[in-house]
């Protein structure tokens, strides 16, 4: 999936005023009958239906049966709603049960990554607007830096530089960004060409059969029938991977290699 938002992209002042609740109130006209916690949560709620490419200002004033202008007193326009629905989700996981077993993990580094990567698929797989949207410069607002700030203080007990650590973060964001983004593009593509993965598969078989006894290709021929079984689970076997892989470099460290 291509993205086709990108956050950071309006009025940054803006969204941060809004973000971190420093903006001027609306002032003018009737009493208002909105909120700016109205006006995003169904913002995020037309998105998790529609996509994201569904919201826009004339929508979600349908949606919200008022008029367009309307929604213009709160928010500039979308660029900035889109800031805030981002910071709006990236609340979440700070609210699941997973989040408090991490707090009660305390100073266990290993549980914590392993719980961020699950609330991280967990919010995609609610949220699957977000694997359209570039996030390379997210304005960041309250639910972003508690986020980090949770995820940074059971890291900082593996004895890593600050950068490594936040490395630690990004790469287990990248992991579960590609499970979560190879997930929803089978999905997709069952749903655009009513399809099955078996009939779709299934109708390669005689060319593949063909391929491998060729002899062209010996090491894929020699694999074991149950290489691309389906049933296999790529997440749990990465993740288990990343973690044992980060506990290799703390030992190095504590080592004093």
């Amino acid at each position: 999936m291509s993205s086709t938002e990108a956050s950071g992209s309006g009025d940054i002042a803006r969204s941060l005023e809004l973000l971190w609740g420093t903006g001027s109130r609306p002032s003018r006209g009737p009493k208002p009958a909105l909120t700016l916690d109205r006006i995003v949560t169904a913002a995020v709620a037309l998105a998790d239906a529609e996509g994201i490419a569904a919201v826009s200002m004339r929508r979600l004033s349908t949606e919200l049966g008022t008029g367009t202008m309307s929604l213009y007193r709160y928010v500039p326009g979308k660029a900035e709603l889109l800031d805030l629905m981002l910071d709006r989700v990236q609340g979440e996981p700070l609210e699941t049960a997973a989040a408090a077993e991490r707090e009660a993990a305390g100073q266990d580094w290993r549980a914590a990554v392993d719980s961020m990567a699950r609330e991280q698929l967990a919010l995609i797989r609610r949220h699957p607007w977000l694997l359209g949207i570039n996030r390379a410069r997210t304005v960041l607002g309250p639910s972003a830096l508690r986020g980090l700030e949770a995820a940074v203080g059971p890291l900082s007990a593996m004895g890593l530089s600050d950068p490594e650590m936040i490395s630690v973060i990004l790469t287990v964001e990248s992991f579960v960004t590609g499970t979560a983004r190879r997930e929803f593009e089978a999905a997709e593509a069952v749903r655009e060409t009513g399809l099955s993965d078996e009939s779709f598969w299934g109708s390669q078989e005689p060319y593949l059969v063909r391929a491998m006894e060729s002899g062209e290709f010996p090491l894929l021929a020699a694999l074991s029938p149950d290489t691309f079984d389906a049933e296999f689970d790529h997440f749990e076997f990465g993740l288990a991977r990343l973690i044992a892989g980060f506990e290799s470099l703390v030992t190095e460290r504590r080592a004093g290699k």
